[in-house]
């Protein structure tokens, strides 16, 4: 099996590069945890002697005596280093530890773990915490990221959880409906911090088109992966519709604050299918590990989540600095002490500046890719708008002869295949169709017609959407006057103020027709913040 550490994928330089080449220090990944002991103190211990016997394997030597008893100390050896840091006061105890090695295959590349166990008196578990980071004088750094193999290590000698979900490095096998019930809930969860890697398995196929186990054991501490059978596949298709769904061999990425009305584009889908080709299949683990590397570095705050050797360093040479000024050392002894804090200030500055200008490179970057993305956004919109210009000037309506869906639970898909891009249903509204009594789900599929096209049109050219008008026989669109009320749609709150009904003024669900709509100006998109019932608002 390929080992799941980081690994390179370009060929070895043989050639010295030139010293004008700046090396650059960057973080790939973060790791925030607690030790599954219930005694703070023990479990710390030993946690910390596993790590020490991780550290004597990366450097290839035995570390000092000191570095079992939770003391500082350096420790060189032909190009490897080992450094720790350690203290403890009324308030807490931390120890820290530092490796670097140089990558086995490129030149120049160095290999940093950053390692923190901690406890505060009176707790009942330690915290743990690991950041990988990488010098490199590459523009492009050509790896696969992956957790070191030290979590796995402590996964399995000493336990480790994040909330009250235990972390083992295996895959999740959803073996029941009451199990994808439970997966559709986690998904949906707004406390939730790691990313779910949902690997479908396709028709007559018993496992994952991906090396699902490979996967996991990579993304130990950073993501929880899935295997969903086919026969439990289709219940998130029902529950959070196809664009939000997973299925027929695909993997999807569901981030934090998943919610029914998520971007389908911001939760990604690899579609591999039954027979994935090796190096489909290959691309997509690799994208899995970059998505949980890079979520991980959002999640996880520097400072509170995780912390940096250099902070612990830092106060363990404050700690000595007051201890020996408090016991009336020699000056001798005080200025040694302060010399090595000023040494190690200007290490964490020089790490500090290098981490300063990957920063920078990166917002550059990110920057020039997304006036790209919304340059072709608004291109595509265009040329969309174009196309449906075209087919009405031959005379043509764009949605002609497409079937209404004869059933409320065809609605979302229908919504979904045939609006795209024109009318989206919002996650309640998504929630309501699957449960609604209205008997007449065609008339209101017509009616989401004329707001993906009349209505549409009208706000794409300029209209305010004051369209106060009739649709069909019966049925209107108007304002909601004093049912008017707020949404929250994304991260902002918006006014619904129009919509869609039937008259008689009937209250009976199985014959009120409500659909409730705004404009959004963003996607230049109609959303559907309810429907198809009366809803009950301080007016009514």
């Amino acid at each position: 099996m390929t080992s799941p550490e980081p690994t390179a994928t370009g060929s070895p330089r043989l050639a010295e590069l030139k010293e004008s080449v700046r090396v650059r220090e960057r973080e790939l990944l973060r790791v925030a945890c607690q030790l599954a002991g219930k005694d703070a103190p023990s479990a710390a211990q030993a946690a910390r002697l596993e790590v020490l016997k991780w550290a004597e394997s990366q450097i290839r030597d035995q570390l000092p005596a000191v570095a079992a008893d939770g003391q500082s100390f350096e420790h060189l050896r032909g190009g490897r280093t080992c450094h720790g840091a350690g203290f403890s006061d009324d308030r807490r105890a931390l120890w820290a530890l530092r490796v670097d090695r140089p990558d086995a295959n490129v030149a120049q590349r160095t290999w940093t773990t950053e390692v923190v166990i901690g406890h505060a008196p009176g707790t009942s578990s330690a915290i743990f915490s690991l950041r990988l980071l990488v010098s490199s004088p590459e523009s492009m750094l050509k790896v696969e990221p992956a957790v070191p193999g030290l979590i796995r290590q402590l996964a399995a000698s000493c336990g480790l959880r994040l909330g009250s979900k235990q972390l083992d490095g295996s895959v999740w096998h959803i073996a029941s409906d009451d199990e994808a019930r439970q997966l559709i809930e986690e998904l949906l969860d707004p406390q939730r911090l790691l990313p779910y890697l949902v690997c479908s398995v396709a028709e007559g196929e018993s496992r994952p088109s991906i090396n699902s186990d490979l996967l996991a054991k990579a993304t130990l501490g950073i993501a929880r992966v899935v295997a969903v059978p086919a026969r439990h596949s289709w219940m998130l298709t029902r529950e959070l519709g196809k664009p939000l769904s997973v299925y027929n061999g695909a993997v999807r990425a569901y981030l934090p604050g998943f919610t029914y009305d998520a971007n389908p584009f911001a939760h990604r889908l690899f579609v591999l299918g039954t027979g994935a080709e090796d190096e489909r299949a290959r691309s997509a683990l690799t994208a899995l590990r970059w998505i949980a590397a890079n979520e991980s570095m959002r999640r996880f705050q520097l400072g509170t989540d995780v912390l940096a050797f250099s902070a612990v360093r830092e106060a363990s040479l404050d700690f000595e600095r007051e201890r020996l000024k408090a016991a009336g050392s020699a000056d001798a002894e005080q200025l040694r002490a302060a010399w090595a804090q000023i040494d190690a200030l200007k290490d964490d500055l020089r790490r500090s500046l290098e981490t300063q200008q990957w920063l920078s490179d990166e917002h550059k970057a990110i920057e020039e890719h997304a006036q790209n993305l919304g340059q072709q956004l608004r291109g595509a919109q265009f040329r969309i708008q174009q196309l449906l210009a075209q087919i009405k000037a031959r005379g043509e309506e764009p949605d002609a002869g497409i079937p209404l869906p004869d059933g409320w639970d065809k609605f979302a898909d229908w919504c979904d295949e045939v609006l795209s891009g024109r009318v989206v249903l919002s996650g309640r509204a998504r929630r309501e169709v699957k449960t609604t009594v209205f008997d007449d789900p065609q008339t209101a599929a017509r009616c989401l017609l004329w707001l993906a096209n009349e209505y549409r049109d009208s706000r794409i050219n300029g209209g305010s959407g004051d369209l106060r008008k009739p649709i069909e026989e019966g049925i209107h669109n108007d304002r909601c006057g004093a049912d008017s009320f707020e949404f929250d749609w994304g991260r902002r709150k918006v006014s619904v103020e129009w919509h869609i009904k039937n008259g008689g003024n009937t209250r009976d669900p199985r014959r009120c027709l409500r659909i409730y709509y705004f404009w959004d100006e963003d996607s230049q998109q109609v959303v559907i913040a309810t429907m198809p019932a009366h809803i009950r608002t301080g007016a009514t």
